[in-house]
């Protein structure tokens, strides 16, 4: 038995570094292959960044925005969620000589709605609202700092490549112990449920999106039939993926032109962002909580169980997985500038993961799933 267990983690290892668009190579990133500017003009660029008790981050977030170096018409709305802390006073305290910024009230969430793309709505709706509409809504978080040639990088990207959607995964902090720890393996383990690769290809229905940072093709958008046909979901950036490529082709990538601003200084931390969604990844079905459990068990803590009390045949499988899944995670770990022992590590970091998925279907029975700045939001989310 433990070597059939053995041989199954070994050859589910195998098939995930071959069969899933080689994810684990990281080599989707956005300095790589990048595209000359676009020959007929810069095409107007409106950001809409939603915000709800980001009074600690937003000011950098905005600052980074008004910098940005782009030479088309680039205006900033910042739509404030109901905050508490001062958010839209402290958003309105950046410097915008330019006057590119404005700062609108959310109305109140109607039923249907998760918070953070009724904002996004309300955002779109007001950039929509003038005479001369952009050809392109960047949908960034407000505890994202980006780069001064970020959006100009990213319009570049989606002109040379017809792209409806460009998405970056902005870089994670790593500065404490739980971060690094697990912080690496979520960007990991998002790459392996969606590879880069495979939904890069517009031929290969697979689609995901980093919701920190998005250039949406604002006429795609309109045609795919806006935010409000994703409007109850809490994965909305893989929702609004899977909705605009069915217009036409998008592109995800690594980046360190995007950055996070929020650090998640704790177990806790990272439980409470990882449980927010990971119940719903699995549709809010006890089936596929119990599959996901026992498959993950099988990738993480078989092998080195078996590897440090196991004998034999299924000894040497066991070591071979352990190592393999080691080896997998080197490219994420080089690009966070970790280094390789982190990589051994895996199996508890695995093991964290599926207690976190629990959690979150634990939470969700109790009326608390999609937790979010005191929402409960799986009560509205799509089945």
């Amino acid at each position: 038995m433990t070597t059939a267990i053995a041989f199954a983690a070994l050859a589910a290892w195998f098939y995930l570094i071959v069969g899933r668009g080689f994810f684990w190579l990281a080599r989707e990133r956005d300095d790589r292959g990048e595209a000359p500017a676009p020959g007929e003009g810069w095409p107007s660029v409106v950001a809409v960044v939603p915000a709800r008790d980001e009074a600690d981050v937003v000011a950098r977030s905005i600052a980074s925005l008004l910098a940005q170096d782009y030479r088309g018409d680039f205006h900033v709305i910042l739509v404030d969620d109901g905050s508490a802390d001062g958010t839209a006073a402290t958003a309105m305290g950046v410097a915008d000589p330019g006057r590119r910024l404005a700062v609108i009230a959310g109305s109140p969430l109607p039923l249907g709605w998760t918070g953070k793309l009724w904002a996004v709505h309300q955002g779109i709706r007001h950039a929509s609202g003038g005479r001369r509409r952009p050809e392109f809504l960047l949908l960034t978080d407000a505890d994202i700092a980006h780069a001064p040639d970020n959006v100009r990088r990213l319009v570049e990207r989606a002109r040379a490549g017809g792209l409806v959607l460009t998405s970056l995964m902005a870089r994670l902090t790593v500065e404490t112990w739980a971060e690094r720890l697990l912080i690496p393996a979520f960007v990991f383990f998002f790459a392996m449920l969606y590879p880069f690769a495979i939904v890069n290809d517009p031929r290969r229905r697979a689609a995901a999106a980093a919701g920190g940072c998005m250039l949406v093709r604002a006429a795609a958008l309109e045609a795919a039939g806006g935010i409000e046909a994703i409007a109850g979901e809490i994965i909305d950036d893989c929702a609004l993926a899977a909705l605009m490529k069915r217009q036409g082709p998008i592109w995800i990538g690594l980046t360190l032109r995007a950055r996070s601003l929020r650090p998640y200084d704790s177990l806790g931390a990272i439980q409470r962002m990882v449980s927010r969604s990971a119940f719903a990844q699995l549709r809010f079905s006890p089936l596929l909580l119990v599959l996901a459990v026992a498959g993950m068990a099988l990738l993480y803590i078989a092998p080195p169980i078996l590897a440090l009390f196991g004998t034999g045949t299924g000894r040497l499988l066991g070591l071979t997985a352990w190592l393999v899944m080691a080896a997998s995670i080197q490219p994420t770990l080089r690009f966070y500038r970790l280094g390789p022992w982190w990589g051994v590590a895996l199996p508890l970091v695995g093991a964290f993961y599926a207690a976190f998925t629990v959690i979150s279907a634990i939470e969700f029975w109790r009326g608390r799933g999609g937790m979010w700045k005191g929402r409960a939001q799986a009560a509205t989310a799509s089945p």
